[in-house]
């Protein structure tokens, strides 16, 4: 049986071997916008509510799951949203080979995969390699915005983070309430809150 083909919706999904070895933001979007980065956007809600309410900022969704990604740039493409893009394959490849050091106005991590077995946890995005890219692609004055609900990660990403020599620790945004069901930060946030779960939140910004 055949399988229907994959529609292209290029160029609001791209895969890093699309893209090349190299990332330069005014030839990718057009133009000279700062840019902020949603790391793991998953799902999307955050990049799309970003991208309509700051259209003065080109966001990019860095997701490894293909079929996720291609799902929340549909979203985009179909309201023709032209500040916001979802780039498909390993987040820490794209920081750390094919972004131009200080070009990155603000990376968002929002609810990263908290890898629960202690044999997994290696595999969590967040650890000592991933701070120092994080400091290299952001601009002085930079932000890093990270959110989970799970309180182990939490403490362990503030162990990493506050001790970096490059960043400094900024008061987090207040948890505030919804207006609607889409008005959350991001669909874990919404499912967590409804559930009553505390939301952990944390910023910093670049020294």
């Amino acid at each position: 049986m055949q399988t229907a083909p994959i529609k292209p919706i290029k160029p609001w999904f791209q895969t890093v071997p699309e893209i090349g070895p190299h990332l330069r933001w005014n030839e990718f979007f057009g133009n000279d916008l700062p840019v902020e980065l949603d790391i793991g956007c998953g799902r999307g809600l955050f990049l799309f509510n970003a991208a309509v309410t700051t259209p003065d900022t080109n966001f990019v969704g860095l997701e490894i799951d293909y079929r996720e990604g291609r799902r929340t740039a549909t979203r985009l493409m179909k309201q023709n949203l032209p500040n916001a893009r979802v780039i498909g394959g390993d987040g820490t490849s794209v920081l750390a080979s094919m972004i131009e050091p200080g070009t990155v106005q603000a990376a968002h991590v929002y609810f990263p995969d908290p890898w629960w077995k202690k044999r997994h946890r290696k595999r969590r995005i967040f650890n000592f390699e991933f701070t120092h890219l994080l400091a290299r692609i952001l601009k002085p004055g930079g932000f890093v915005h990270h959110w989970t609900d799970v309180a182990d990660y939490f403490e362990m990403v503030r162990g990493l983070m506050d001790d970096h020599a490059d960043f400094e620790i900024c008061p987090p945004p207040p948890e505030r309430d919804a207006d609607h069901d889409m008005d959350y930060h991001t669909s874990f946030e919404r499912k967590k809150r409804k559930l009553g779960l505390p939301i952990y939140r944390a910023l910093w910004r670049r020294r």
